[in-house]
């Protein structure tokens, strides 16, 4: 197993729930199907940045960040600027863009980081987006039609 793989796996686990210690984070890499030793797991926790609060392990500096004073993420800016269209199909949520925007809005999807996003696929000005569920593709829509306002339904 790779050590991309094992850090964007912790990535993960850390995105979707608060973890405390590097013993409940080594069980629930376990759960999902990767080994770490607790020395992996500290190398991998500190070149991935995270520290531990008392609400669980979080990227450093992001506790003392106030959020009004937060910038827009990247990946907001190009989903306001490029997407087009969004069309729902069960699971599955097709997003238009701009003609030859597709890879830059996966990409800035992919850094999101959404939990309910379990992948993504673009072509040149078609991004599909691929949930656990259609209660997760909504929340997935939802939060995209806030980012781009009114956008015609497919």
């Amino acid at each position: 197993m790779s050590r991309n793989f094992r850090q964007e796996q912790i990535l993960k686990v850390i995105g979707a729930r608060p973890v405390h210690s590097q013993a409940e984070l080594a069980e629930a890499l376990r759960r999902a199907g990767v080994a770490a030793t607790q020395v992996t797991l500290s190398r991998d926790l500190k070149k991935l940045g995270l520290v531990k609060t008392a609400a669980g392990y979080a990227v450093l500096g992001a506790a003392e960040r106030r959020p009004q004073v937060e910038a827009v993420p990247a990946w907001a800016h190009v989903v306001r600027e490029f997407v087009r269209d969004l069309r729902a199909a069960q699971n599955l949520l097709v997003v238009k863009t701009e003609p030859g925007a597709a890879p830059t809005v996966a990409a800035a999807l992919d850094t999101a980081r959404w939990t309910e996003l379990a992948g993504s696929l673009a072509g040149d000005d078609t991004v599909l987006l691929v949930c656990e569920n259609v209660r997760r593709r909504m929340q997935i829509e939802q939060r995209m039609r806030s980012l781009v306002g009114a956008v015609k339904v497919g």
